[in-house]
């Protein structure tokens, strides 16, 4: 991770920022010195990832959401600008998992995954448009980049995130706006999905593991390592492209 303050002055929103991949980005920019504002479910979880990001001294704030709830997402990133200041990057990470092909697990997908994308980014417009190098970075899945026997929902709502950061792009570019979205392969974090996995279903979990070129799973930082470049100065001419970190998983090598 860079140990520079590449965001020192910027203002950080991460939604779903309180564990595994949006833990890991929301910690990646407080290091490099930008305050943050994350938002979960889970308020002890929460305000422990709270306080580990103020201690790299920089501000911050955190606020129990629903993602699945327009209502509290749009007041969410309302009372994180006032809090921050502003909003120069927003980071729409939540995701419901609704892996199966029923009625719970498109309602599921189609409600956080997507819809509290679209909401999140209408909520926080207002406020980029307003910020330094305003950027938006979409959290995907390779799921979303091909089909999927096991996971067709999340796989179906993963590739609406991916078409959508297109739209977003070509949307808000005249607007100095820019949007990217990473797709993320198999990610092993504790208390994750593959954590879980390794335990429950261990040949799914072998099967995997055999699929990746580099002979191991992802970790969190990996994907933050991406979405800060993303969000960077580094990346200004870079807008509307989806970025597969995947460590090789979808060469089929």
């Amino acid at each position: 991770m860079s140990s520079n303050k590449e965001f020192a002055g910027r203002r950080v929103l991460v939604a779903g920022g309180s564990r595994g991949i949006g833990r890991a980005i929301a910690a990646a920019f407080a290091a490099q010195g930008a305050s943050v504002s994350i938002c979960a479910r889970g308020a002890d979880t929460l305000e422990a990832t709270r306080a580990e990001l103020a201690a790299h001294g920089v501000a911050t704030h955190a606020m129990v959401c629903d993602l699945g709830d327009a209502a509290q997402i749009e007041a969410w990133v309302n009372a994180a600008a006032g809090a921050l200041g502003g909003v120069d990057v927003l980071v729409n990470n939540a995701s419901a998992f609704g892996a199966a092909d029923t009625e719970e697990g498109w309602s599921a997908s189609l409600n956080v995954d997507v819809q509290a994308v679209v909401r999140a980014s209408r909520a926080a417009l207002p406020h980029l448009l307003k910020g330094t190098g305003p950027s938006i970075v979409n959290i995907s899945s390779i799921s979303g980049l091909r089909p999927s026997i096991r996971t067709s929902a999340y796989g179906a709502a993963k590739a609406a995130v991916i078409h959508y950061t297109g739209s977003q792009a070509a949307m808000y570019a005249r607007k100095g706006v820019r949007v990217n979205c990473i797709a993320p392969g198999s990610i092993e974090f504790p208390g994750g999905v593959w954590a879980e996995r390794k335990q429950s279903n261990p040949a799914l979990y072998q099967g995997i593991l055999g699929s990746i070129p580099f002979g191991r799973l992802g970790t969190a930082e990996e994907i933050a390592e991406v979405a800060t470049f993303l969000a960077s100065n580094r990346a200004r001419w870079v807008t509307g492209q989806t970025i597969a970190v995947d460590g090789g998983q979808m060469l089929g090598a």
